[in-house]
């Protein structure tokens, strides 16, 4: 029976420590750390709030502060994951340099303190919506959902998605139907641009035991329900224009960006054997990252810029 002292004690590559500034702040997933405050700031700015920008700019490091110890805590529990798949090897836990205690140290500390000081700069609905979105993403997907079902991404995708929400919160102290809008939108995208890499890395998930769609569901499945998704994410995308907080610079992009999308889903649809179906997948998960950047930033620079021109047949 595993105990709360077995599960801390770190794995045989982690013994040691004694990690350097670089190593800690890797721990923080700056990568995706970088999305969360992108799509937290495009969550501020779609309502006009007044907020001083100096109480934004605070709230929005708490909300990154918040994004990096989800991500600490969940190499701290991954850490036996990691070691095992070539992407993820040399991350500062399996490759030794911080040690398991050490991760849970810095993580929570930086979850408490994340939240109360979002609660006490901004508000404690924008702190209570971020303490969620650790605990889901630690708890519900990391420790639970990862390792136990297929729908591992569709459901933990949830935490993934909440950052608009929470940015929304920070500056206005509730929550409007465009940020729900933007939810959204990440949540849908979320499962093709990871299943696109689990296609190709389907054997390294494989040997690390977690059940993800492509070997539990088979890739045939993978593959249409990529579609499936895409074909339900490229015209929710677009919604922001019918709800008038989307312009139209952002119709034209979304439209665009959105057929590439699309047009990348069907060919790995397609392309389902051999080299061929790799170079597929991986050019829908490269192009999915950049469709999403896109979208927001043509968002960002409607609402930030003075760009926003409404499409003047959508209040005809």
């Amino acid at each position: 029976m595993t105990t709360l002292t077995d599960t801390l004690t770190p794995p045989p590559a982690a013994l040691g420590g004694a990690g350097e500034v670089r190593d800690y702040f890797a721990l923080l997933k700056p990568r995706v750390m970088s999305l969360v405050v992108f799509t937290a700031l495009v969550g501020m700015l779609v309502t006009p709030s007044g907020v001083h920008p100096v109480l934004a700019a605070a709230s929005l490091l708490m909300i990154a502060i918040g994004a990096g110890a989800s991500g600490c805590l969940n190499m701290w529990w991954d850490a036996d994951i990691d070691a095992v798949m070539t992407r993820t090897r040399t991350r500062p836990i399996p490759a030794g340099r911080i040690t398991g205690g050490e991760a849970f140290s810095f993580g929570t500390a930086l979850s408490i303190g994340s939240v109360l000081a979002l609660g006490l700069i901004a508000n404690w609905l924008a702190a209570g919506l971020l303490a969620f979105t650790i605990l889901f993403y630690v708890v519900l997907y990391s420790m639970g959902l990862k390792r136990l079902t297929a729908q591992n991404i569709v459901i933990g995708g949830a935490a993934g998605a909440l950052p608009p929400v929470i940015g929304q919160a920070a500056v206005t102290g509730t929550v409007h139907l465009d940020t729900i809008v933007l939810f959204l939108i990440i949540f849908v995208w979320t499962p093709p641009h990871f299943w696109a890499l689990a296609l190709v890395k389907s054997g390294e998930y494989g040997r690390a035991g977690i059940p993800m769609l492509p070997n539990v569901a088979g890739p045939d499945s993978t593959r249409r329900q990529i579609l499936a998704y895409t074909l339900l994410l490229v015209p929710l995308a677009l919604s922001p224009v019918w709800l008038g907080f989307g312009g139209l610079a952002y119709l034209v992009v979304g439209a665009i960006s959105g057929a590439g999308m699309l047009a990348l889903a069907v060919k790995v649809f397609v392309r389902r054997t051999g080299d061929a179906g790799n170079r597929a997948a991986m050019e829908l998960f490269g192009f999915s990252i950049l469709y999403l950047l896109l979208l927001f930033a043509t968002l960002l620079a409607e609402h930030a810029f003075g760009l926003f021109r409404a499409v003047p047949w959508v209040f005809a």
